[in-house]
């Protein structure tokens, strides 16, 4: 049943992924002896209180408990699933991540119809907005004037990662609820207005050709369909470059000192004295 369902299922490449496909595995084992048993049941119960056996109503019915223990056989069975399964597992990646130096933090805010990426940059700080500021040119509202925001940067529907370090996702939105949904991950978490939803896990691969999509899995409108993003998780030095050219591209060029500029002129003069000679 593992390999069945594995060649359904997305590409796995979180480190929590394995428990949940695990899970899947066990829940589906259990909906097979249910789709069975029942399915039994039901053909033998077809024969059994058939017209032509039983051609009187029995208004007595049966008086065998084995419906009840069959009932309470598959309550505690799914209390396993839950309480030795589930929980333990979702506790080993719903812990913060957000205080490990080694964590990427990145904010995502959903929008009709886009997902806003927003990253700290090197300070790790990032910079302050302003709903006043939000703009087309400008869809997170972020204030030019504070110095934290200066190596900020920001994508729209491209999230880039790099591969074996702890990940934070800060998910919001703008406007109405959206679901920010990475298969490969095996997150879905709701990005809602008004509140900040902090979102865990790992990659654990790199995607090279594939194309791991970022979808929206909850309805947010007519343009719903088209609200797809892009996730690409990268090796570290890859990631550090890319990051590098998006920082130089935001951050102003550095203005010349005065003694620098003087150097340059005299240098000049005296290369125009030494061609004119």
């Amino acid at each position: 049943m593992v390999d069945l369902i594995g060649k359904y299922l997305p590409t796995q490449a979180s480190a929590h992924g394995d428990y949940l496909d695990h899970m899947t595995n066990l829940v589906h084992w259990l909906m097979l002896v249910l789709f069975v048993g029942w399915g039994l049941y039901f053909i033998y119960a077809l024969f059994r209180f058939r017209a032509g056996r039983n051609p009187q109503a029995n208004y007595t019915g049966v008086k065998s408990h084995v419906s009840t223990y069959s009932e309470v056989a598959v309550a505690v069975i799914e209390g396993v699933l839950l309480f030795a399964f589930a929980l333990p597992a979702w506790a080993t990646w719903v812990t913060p991540h957000s205080d490990d130096a080694d964590t990427v933090t990145v904010r995502v805010v959903g929008e009709q119809f886009a997902w806003n990426v927003h990253y700290p940059g090197p300070d790790g700080m990032f910079g302050e907005g302003d709903i006043e500021l939000i703009s087309v040119s400008n869809p997170l509202g972020l204030d030019p004037e504070d110095p934290a925001g200066a190596d900020d940067v920001t994508t729209i529907n491209q999230l880039r990662l790099p591969v074996d370090r702890p990940v934070t996702v800060f998910l919001s939105s703008k406007d109405v609820i959206h679901s920010f949904a990475l298969p490969v991950m095996r997150v879905k978490q709701d990005a809602i207005p008004g509140m900040e939803v902090a979102v865990h896990f790992t990659p654990i691969m790199t995607n090279g050709d594939e194309r791991w999509e970022i979808g929206c899995a909850q309805l947010c409108g007519l343009g719903h369909y088209r609200m797809r993003g892009f996730l690409n998780v990268l090796e570290q030095p890859a990631y550090d470059e890319w990051m590098a050219t998006e920082v130089a591209k935001r951050m102003p060029e550095p203005e010349p000192e005065p003694e620098a500029e003087a150097a340059e002129g005299d240098a000049a003069v005296a290369e125009g004295d030494a061609a004119g000679e």
